[in-house]
């Protein structure tokens, strides 16, 4: 069985202050203690045995720059195949481009993980990879500790109507896991009614099929604004 992994790395990081990124192409490309984000996330995959290849969908202009990073990259980085491809204007977009070039079984495991969460560790690489493989599509998520409230969005700001219950509420985290079959259905789907999801799990919902939550971390963040990254900094020096 194959396990393939999809990195969509596309974005432009808009939440990301200028400051934070005066030197970079986009957030992904940022350093912590040295190393570019992407960098980082991309060789907890490489370091996972079970990963068969690795899939990177970037902008046109940013795939030379990865390719000179992997260049100067530690070995572990080089140990999987490693694809870079054109991503598209929004993740559903870069990560169908992404399955474009896919050669794989319907059985075989699609994982799909953001390009900034760079703490994922092995445990739920592999827990996201069985979940999957049981139940046919899987997601890594956390337990809400903040009081979750329903709003209704008015000219002058925001109405409660409910309080959601905590014990029905997970936050999503990634990577999120498919059987490639499951994964190519819902894409297709999408495709053929214009629907753009948030991400691949609601995509994958959406086709009618169960998916399934295994236990992520709070440190499992995803460095989208410059208090994430201080947060990071922070998370780096920390040792394993």
């Amino acid at each position: 069985m194959k396990v393939i992994v999809i990195i969509p790395a596309a974005g432009l990081g808009t939440r990301m202050s200028t400051a934070a990124r005066k030197h970079t192409p986009s957030k992904q490309f940022a350093e912590l203690q040295g190393v570019p984000i992407l960098l980082r996330t991309m060789s907890r995959f490489a370091e996972t045995p079970e990963i068969t290849q690795i899939r990177i969908a970037l902008r046109k202009s940013e795939i030379p720059l990865f390719q000179d990073i992997l260049s100067k990259g530690t070995p572990e980085t080089l140990t999987k195949k490693t694809v870079l491809l054109e991503g598209g204007d929004n993740r559903q977009q870069s990560v169908a481009n992404a399955m474009t070039g896919v050669e794989a079984a319907e059985d075989d495991i699609v994982l799909v993980h953001d390009a900034v969460r760079p703490f994922v560790t092995s445990r739920m690489i592999h827990d996201v990879v069985e979940a999957a493989r049981r139940y046919g599509a899987a997601i890594v998520g956390v337990p809400a500790v903040d009081t979750i409230k329903q709003v209704e969005r008015t000219a002058e700001g925001a109405l409660i109507k409910a309080t959601i219950p905590r014990e029905k509420i997970v936050m999503a985290q990634t990577p999120q896991g498919f059987r490639y079959s499951v994964l190519r259905k819902a894409f297709d789907e999408a495709a053929a009614d214009g629907f753009i999801g948030t991400d691949e799990a609601s995509l994958v919902e959406r086709s009618g099929q169960p998916v399934a939550v295994v236990m992520g971390s709070a440190q499992n963040i995803k460095i989208t604004t410059p208090a994430d990254l201080e947060l990071a900094e922070f998370y780096s020096q920390r040792k394993p």
